[in-house]
């Protein structure tokens, strides 16, 4: 990935090698060292997400560290796909701790970042202090394979199940027309719709008029583009192609996550609530804004204050500081 131009401040990258692979790793706020807060990304994103918050959480008293996952930017990118299950991604993040010397860290996530948070919090319970997750909720898990049960429900083309039973072929579209799918998926302000027939990510690719407004700048898409350009969408989407074998992977620990949680939503995401989140996350404290799905981009200001004022209930910082606030 192409480090973000001197007009989009966030750090410089380090290059870091644990569990097996290399990571892209921004890191701020070492001053800070002893106050991890490790931050997650989604799909297809990049750690450039948070932009708009770290300088918030360093100016907090945190030392932030915001990896390029595997599959992402920089960092490896493995050949087969049972590299990128979730004890493998929530593996890296524990290795990442072990790096700086952290017995724990609070984990934020969001989109497929929640996935990773939320299993590793279960797989690895002892190295999370706290929990924030925004967009998906914690993946209760069936009496049925995650992916079986959406076929049914939601049938083949939806983009989940056709990037399992189909591999290769949203890949090579997405990769053919990299800045017009980015452009076309950084949107707000999109109308309500019900969902539409064939893969969405595959509509997205090839749309001429897409719905909403532009969520990104220029330079902030370039950010993007240059990345995906680069490594292409396969390593991301094979987050996506285990997902029964996460389901079965989370089948042999406890699901119950106690640590204090905040689950940020957005009012026009098409991922909705879960009605039985605190069955799970007993502890959770659930907030929303009016907001597509790119919460912590969408309304930044609103983001960053929500996630410090509760770190500050929650103990972790003395005040919420004045600034810097984000743009």
């Amino acid at each position: 990935m192409n480090t973000p131009t001197h007009s989009i401040p966030f750090p410089a990258p380090t290059m870091i090698t644990v569990n097996g692979v290399t990571l892209e790793v921004f890191e701020a706020g070492r001053e800070n060292a002893g106050r991890p807060i490790v931050l997650c990304h989604g799909w297809p994103d990049l750690a450039f997400t948070w932009r708009h918050q770290v300088p918030a959480l360093v100016a907090a008293g945190y030392h932030v560290i915001a990896p390029n996952q595997r599959g992402f930017g920089n960092s490896s990118r493995p050949s087969e796909v049972a590299a990128y299950d979730v004890a493998q991604l929530a593996g890296d993040l524990v290795a990442l701790l072990d790096h700086y010397g952290y017995a724990d860290a609070t984990f934020v996530g969001h989109d497929w970042g929640a996935m990773v948070v939320w299993s590793l919090t279960v797989l690895h319970p002892t190295r999370v202090d706290k929990v924030i997750c925004l967009s998906l909720p914690y993946p209760a898990r069936g009496e049925r394979p995650w992916l079986e049960f959406m076929e049914e429900v939601l049938g083949s083309d939806y983009y989940f199940v056709h990037f399992n039973r189909q591999p290769g072929v949203a890949d090579a579209v997405l990769d053919a027309n990299t800045e017009r799918f980015l452009r076309n998926l950084y949107r707000r302000n999109e109308p309500l719709r019900a969902p539409q027939p064939g893969n969405a990510m595959i509509e997205l690719a090839l749309s001429d008029s897409p719905h909403g407004e532009p969520l990104l700048s220029a330079d902030e898409l370039a950010v993007y583009v240059a990345a995906f350009q680069t490594t292409g969408f396969t390593g991301g989407i094979n987050w996506y192609r285990n997902f029964d074998r996460d389901w079965h992977l989370l089948g042999e620990v406890d699901p119950i996550i106690q640590q204090p949680a905040l689950m940020i939503s957005g009012d026009r995401d098409t991922v909705t609530p879960s009605p039985n989140l605190a069955e799970f996350v007993p502890n959770v404290e659930q907030i929303s804004f009016d907001s597509g799905h790119w919460i912590q981009q969408e309304r930044p200001e609103d983001t960053t204050r929500a996630i410090l004022e509760w770190l500050q209930r929650h103990g972790s910082i003395s005040s919420v500081p004045p600034g810097p606030r984000p743009s």
